[in-house]
């Protein structure tokens, strides 16, 4: 008996968003390891190990997708630019987190990516909700967050930053389907 893993995968304009193989952790060390990329997300720690990476493409590649779904950003032409995550958060509520390699940033891939992940999220989930935040001093996601259809809750809470070693004020948002 044979059997097939099928991962789901998201095309959009530019993009394609999937799920890891082993040939990604490289291409996702060299861009996260990064202060400023992983000082602006709750989970990357810095400097970045190469276990942190394999540890993150093996919940990619075993996990359960119902209840975490973790993609890498592929641009077609340039490949590997960064990575998409859901998770259900401690409270049940779909939450997304996303960071993209510095020599990616500006360009509107964020946003894009983002925005086939929601999709997905509706569609394959059937989430009509979706939680996010920034950090206070990353106005830039602030920016994509509300590209992509978030809205501010109004609360600030305290997030733990791996990198920083601290929490860091992080403005919440919200996306409805």
């Amino acid at each position: 008996m044979c059997t097939l893993d099928v991962t789901p995968t998201i095309g959009t304009e530019r993009l394609v968003l999937r799920g890891a193989v082993r040939d990604d952790a490289a291409a996702l060390a060299g861009l996260l390891n990064d202060y400023g990329v992983a000082s602006m997300t709750c989970t990357l720690p810095h400097p970045l190990a190469a276990e942190d990476v394999e540890d993150w493409v093996d919940r990619s590649m075993t996990g359960d997708w119902s209840r975490e779904a973790l993609f890498v950003i592929e641009h077609r032409s340039l490949g590997v630019v960064g990575q998409l995550g859901f998770k259900l958060n401690e409270r049940g509520r779909p939450e997304v987190g996303y960071s993209l390699g510095r020599p990616y940033w500006n360009r509107g891939y964020a946003t894009e990516a983002l925005r086939g992940g929601l999709s997905w999220a509706r569609r394959e989930w059937r989430k009509k909700l979706v939680f996010a935040g920034h950090f206070a001093d990353n106005p830039a996601s602030g920016q994509v967050l509300c590209k992509a259809g978030f809205l501010y809750t109004g609360d600030v809470v305290l997030k733990d930053s791996r990198a920083r070693g601290q929490p860091v004020p992080t403005r919440m948002m919200v996306w409805l389907a």
